[in-house]
């Protein structure tokens, strides 16, 4: 008889499987291609319209944060583990050429990221509080005809969200942190278990004003140290890189068979490149899962669509830059084909401090573990939110957002304490199970979603003839 850890990953094994991910891509697929790819045609107004003065501002409209907190707070959540270790994993496990589909994910994610945010800002309400309160289960109560089909996928959507902020969001962040810092400092689990609640909790009780007052410092900060980091080792390395480019393309698309002991079979080298990478792509920028629409919803901004390109970056910045960077260094290392790698001894994190370690000895190795201790846990300020908003779905009211904060908080301590497969597992399903309703709910409103990009082309275009003027 199967064990509930058996059963639970064979269940992880299914959700995360083929149809899960087709299911994901081909939505991106079908809106970038419905919305006549006006989400990378206009990619340079977003990337502007995230970085300058104006987003840092809250001049525009109503809300409860600025556009650029609202980014870099959705940015905390999705920039995490995934960009060091999920690299890393992808490129073992399918190749080097899993980073190639790790970009095709952010390619036609991006549209799927932008509709779910622009949708979220478009159909948030207002609570008790004065706070915003929006994402894809409140999308799905106000925008669908049916409104009895519209509200139990949002229920579903909202309570598979509460159960993953616990899991993916806490959990496994808090356990990822404890093990990094131990297996290089050699810090004691529970003394690292009481600094992050201790600090979580701080922040945390605070709500959305706090957390993305400490987003918008730390996740600028830290990608910058991480990306700073990379830039060295691919520096140090740079003899290698265009042999290193050759070999991830060339396995992206190589059709020649590829197996190993144990498997039994063999399969296409591109088809297992294309599984891993479109896999961990997804899971690293969670485009399509819907849970950065949640923070989207709490911006300041004149005007839905505008708030969904500056939120749309997210993916760009999460996969097209930081899991880039990540690849390169793996990749122009050489440390791919070590027999430490192959054989399995050297696995996830430690494949990417093997490859820092080729440019900076040792310190590379710290500098991978403070990543990813700096990256983990801004995951967790950005996933209490995610929670905390379906949290107050569920219930019809904001009276028990300060319980959930509390606990959520408390959790970090038995995160970093306790390694729980069996919480990982039931996790990583929940997090496949809120992104149907979704990917439904994109799949549904799409004509809204192209109409809405197409009304807003002119604001666009004339935004970009006063930049030229005042050139």
């Amino acid at each position: 008889m199967e064990t509930l850890e058996e059963v639970l990953s064979s269940i992880d094994d299914f959700v995360w499987g083929p149809v899960m991910l087709v299911l994901l891509l081909g939505t991106g697929i079908f809106l970038t291609i419905r919305t006549r790819f006006m989400g990378w045609r206009n990619l340079g107004f977003a990337l502007k319209s995230g970085l300058g003065k104006e987003a840092r501002t809250k001049s525009k409209g109503t809300g409860d944060i600025s556009p650029f907190s609202a980014l870099t707070t959705a940015l905390a959540a999705t920039i995490g583990t995934g960009n060091i270790v999920g690299v890393a994993t992808a490129m073992v496990a399918g190749g080097p050429g899993a980073l190639v589909w790790m970009w095709m994910s952010a390619f036609f994610g991006l549209t799927s990221k932008f509709s779910e945010c622009m949708l979220a800002i478009k159909y948030r309400e207002v609570n008790e509080q004065g706070e915003m309160s929006g994402g894809p289960m409140y999308t799905m109560k106000h925008a669908f005809k049916h409104k009895s089909f519209g509200s139990i996928l949002g229920w579903f959507f909202a309570f598979f969200a509460v159960v993953a902020s616990f899991g993916i969001g806490n959990l496994t962040q808090a356990n990822s942190i404890t093990e990094a810092l131990n297996n290089t400092f050699g810090f004691e689990p529970w003394i690292v278990g009481i600094i992050l609640t201790v600090v979580s909790l701080v922040i945390i009780v605070g709500g959305i004003k706090t957390i993305s007052k400490v987003s918008q410092w730390v996740v600028p900060l830290m990608a910058i140290f991480y990306l700073l980091a990379g830039l060295v080792v691919i520096g140090f390395n740079i003899g290698n890189i265009p042999e290193g480019v050759a070999i991830i393309f060339k396995s992206a698309f190589s059709l020649e068979a590829a197996g190993g002991a144990g498997i039994g079979i063999f399969v296409s080298s591109m088809m297992q490149a294309m599984r891993f990478g479109v896999a961990r792509g997804i899971f690293s920028n969670e485009a399509g899962m819907g849970s950065a629409a949640i923070t989207a919803a709490a911006a300041t901004t004149d005007n839905p669509v505008r708030q969904g390109y500056i939120n749309m970056t997210g993916t760009f910045w999460d996969t097209i830059v930081v899991c880039t960077v990540t690849g390169l260094c793996i990749a122009s290392s050489g440390v791919l084909s070590t027999p430490e790698v192959i054989n399995g001894t050297v696995k996830g994190a430690g494949v990417t401090i093997a490859a820092f370690e080729t440019a900076l000895g040792p310190v590379g190795g710290w500098l991978v573990t403070i990543g990813i201790a700096l990256f983990a846990f801004s995951t967790i300020l950005g996933w209490e939110y995610h929670g905390e908003k379906a949290f107050e779905y569920l219930f019809h009211t904001h009276r028990y957002n300060m319980v959930y904060r509390v606990l959520f908080s408390l959790i970090v301590y038995l995160g970093a304490t306790t390694t729980l497969t069996v919480v990982w597992n039931f996790s990583d399903i929940a997090n496949a199970l809120m992104a149907i309703p979704n990917l439904i709910c994109l799949l549904v409103l799409s004509k809204e979603i192209a109409d809405d990009m197409k009304a807003f082309q002119p604001t666009i275009h004339a935004s970009g003839k006063k930049r030229s003027k005042a050139s």
